[in-house]
């Protein structure tokens, strides 16, 4: 099997990225298309995952999307590079395996990070990848959110490159409170849109053991 990536540059409303996601899931479950990585940024909005508690929104500056995927609140917005993941798990794994999977794109992200010299690391408990920043605090760098329909997994991840990381402030982040948010340019990293992609994406398809679309 080989995998489509599809990227937008211009920032790609929510709504819209759900619908697309959901019409693209019945059509890999029907075996009608291939697998699809998709990097895109939102405008700056908020959403709910299913684990979401009210009171973790702080703010009402923002949209608010209540979403199907796993997970409590997360910010999205410009600076902020998500990759929407929407895979056959049937067909990667021998024996489906959630557990695995959210590994695996741990571990892609882990290794992304890595290229630019910022050490990833999991953290029992706490979804997402963190680092240990100079004053010795933890912080999330990226976010994972998924979820799985007939064995179809879709959402995914967000990286944060260059956020506004005030907006934040606005919610409860994953339901921590002890532990801050990072981004590549708060930990004096400067990189591209299109330079993460180019590292992420190598690292995915390393990771997952997938070719890549062509044509």
């Amino acid at each position: 099997m080989s995998i489509e990536w599809k990227t937008s540059s211009e920032n790609v409303l929510y709504p819209d990225a759900v619908a697309f996601m959901e019409a693209r899931v019945a059509d890999i479950y029907k075996k009608d298309v291939p697998d699809m990585v998709w990097a895109l940024e939102h405008p700056a909005l908020y959403t709910a995952g299913t684990s979401a508690n009210a009171q973790d929104l702080l703010s009402q500056d923002l949209p608010v999307f209540h979403t199907g995927r796993g997970g409590q609140y997360t910010y999205h917005g410009p600076g902020q590079r998500i990759y929407y993941i929407m895979l056959n798990l049937k067909e990667v794994f021998q024996v489906p395996d959630i557990k695995k999977y959210i590994w695996m794109l741990e571990e892609s992200i882990i290794q992304s990070l890595g290229m630019f010299n910022i050490k990833g690391e999991r953290r029992s408990g706490r979804v997402g990848i963190w680092v240990v920043c100079p004053d010795g605090q933890e912080k999330k760098i990226a976010a994972i959110g998924v979820r799985v329909r007939h064995w179809v997994a879709y959402h995914g991840i967000s990286v944060n490159l260059s956020p506004d990381l005030g907006a934040f402030s606005g919610i409860v982040p994953c339901g921590i409170s002890e532990h801050g948010v990072t981004s590549f340019k708060d930990l004096g990293v400067d990189v591209t849109q299109e330079a993460f992609d180019n590292v992420y994406r190598e690292s995915f398809l390393s990771v997952f053991n997938l070719p890549l679309l062509q044509g």
